[in-house]
């Protein structure tokens, strides 16, 4: 499947992800200019603030509803709302039915049910709804992919990433030994527990600088900024790279 779709003109919503929105930019800047030579129409609603899955996932329900009632005002009128970021995507469709329920009963929680299903990680609107893997995308560099967790566990993006990556013009794709392991960021996580998210970025590092790839890449920044932290003191000379930036660019653009 090349990049032809039979569903060009799709109005679609940007979920930049406040984590993107703050400390990577250069992410929702590629997913808006590779959806947009797709055919699709992005909007982006400025309402738009944290999933909350770091309360969510700490325990605090109840200060995660803020963020609930946020997401569901700005993006309920969309029938397409895309990320970069399976993280992010699977705790919108994984948690946040359950706080509105909790919190406010089943006539919330029907509606922000019905906004979590229409809420797609950037590399499975890709491939299953617009029914592409060549993105005419050009890339000519080693690179290894870390699947993290949430993504594959939650989101359960499955193999997508990779067939959008495979099909890049010009790339070497790597084998990473073990890519099935946690790289220890997991949010609050490496907050809670430095020392043993230390230890997995380490050995995740390890693995990664193996395959004498040039770039690592992934669908989440924050698992890519725990490993490039280890990869950079141990001087690997990897850089990281998220999945959405090398989709995004072209031979022209190269």
């Amino acid at each position: 499947m090349t990049a032809t779709s039979t569903r060009r003109g799709l109005k679609v919503a940007l979920f930049a992800t406040c984590a993107n929105d703050v400390m990577f930019p250069q992410t929702p800047i590629a997913t808006v200019e590779l959806l947009e030579r797709l055919g699709c129409r992005v909007e982006f609603p400025e309402e738009q603030t944290c999933c909350g899955q770091i309360f969510t996932n700490t325990g605090y329900y109840d200060e995660a509803m803020g963020s609930v009632k946020s997401y569901l005002k700005a993006f309920e009128k969309y029938e397409y709302i895309v990320g970069p970021s399976g993280s992010c995507v699977g705790s919108v469709r994984h948690q946040h039915e359950m706080l509105a329920r909790r919190d406010a009963g089943d006539a919330i929680g029907d509606r922000v049910a019905a906004v979590a299903a229409r809420t797609y990680d950037i590399s499975e609107f890709i491939v299953d709804v617009l029914g592409i893997t060549d993105v005419g995308a050009y890339f000519p560099h080693r690179v290894t992919y870390h699947p993290s967790c949430h993504s594959v566990r939650v989101a359960k993006v499955g193999d997508k990433p990779m067939q959008l990556l495979k099909a890049v013009h010009g790339i070497t794709v790597l084998d990473l030994p073990n890519s099935e392991q946690c790289c220890g960021m997991g949010g609050t996580f490496s907050l809670k527990n430095p020392d043993m998210s230390v230890a997995m970025a380490s050995d995740k590092a390890r693995n990664v600088a193996s395959t004498g790839a040039e770039y690592l890449v992934a669908g989440d920044n924050l698992c890519l900024l725990n490993i490039s932290g280890v990869l950079n003191r141990t001087r690997a000379g990897v850089k990281p790279i998220h999945l959405v930036e090398i989709l995004a660019r072209t031979e022209r653009s190269n």
